[in-house]
């Protein structure tokens, strides 16, 4: 008997069980596993999730806007540097590198983000209206480092990717991904904190700006 198998028998005699798992009580663990019962949650679905993502979105300090279609992005992104004076060089997931960035004035390099970098862009997997926050699973085409470390995060939001609460963007991961990822991030506004005499500080561990682009 392994180490492991020895902790579990000692728990089931604990509990009055037998040693091992009779095949009934394991099928029935089984199924509880099968069937992924959930917890309570609202009973309301909001019939326009992309405008409770919005809403949701302003009272947390991220800024949105939408555009007409992928292509529109590049621009897009010029514009908002602009509009806050910020530098025109950028750190891209490697996804994103067919877009045209070179015609809107952008410079881009492509990868995982260093510290020299002040703004990251990035896709989403998926976006949860409830909460306003992006799933952003870990990867080598989607590297966590350029959603966290620069101190602005641009992020390429598909509409029709907004669901409405944290268990439909589980479900539609599963539904695409036969595993799970090593990480995943949600991310929900610029990072804060207020452990420094309750006081909210923007950008103690990660972004200052948060700007979602929804196509």
């Amino acid at each position: 008997m392994s180490a492991r198998d020895n902790i579990f028998a000692r728990i089931r005699r604990g509990l009055g069980l037998p040693t091992h798992p009779e095949p009934a009580e394991r099928e029935q663990a089984l199924k509880v596993l099968q069937e992924k019962p959930r917890g309570p949650r609202p009973s309301q679905v909001w019939q326009d999730p992309v405008q409770r993502f919005i809403e949701r979105c302003a009272q947390l300090s991220t800024t949105t806007e939408t555009v007409s279609d992928i292509l529109a992005i590049p621009m897009a992104v010029a514009s908002y540097l602009n509009q806050h004076h910020l530098t025109r060089e950028m750190v891209i997931w490697p996804g994103l590198a067919h877009l045209n960035w070179q015609q809107a004035g952008l410079s881009v390099r492509v990868g995982s983000a260093k510290n020299e970098d002040l703004v990251g862009v990035t896709g989403a997997f998926c976006a949860i209206a409830e909460t306003a926050t992006l799933m952003m699973p870990s990867g080598s085409e989607t590297p966590s480092t350029v959603s966290l470390l620069p101190e602005t995060h641009i992020a390429l939001l598909d509409k029709s990717r907004i669901v409405n609460y944290m268990e439909d963007a589980w479900d539609l991961y599963l539904s695409e991904h036969k595993t799970l990822p090593r990480a995943v991030n949600f991310i929900s506004g610029p990072s804060r904190t207020a452990d420094i005499e309750q006081t909210i500080i923007i950008g103690a561990h990660g972004p200052y700006r948060v700007h979602v682009i929804i196509y």
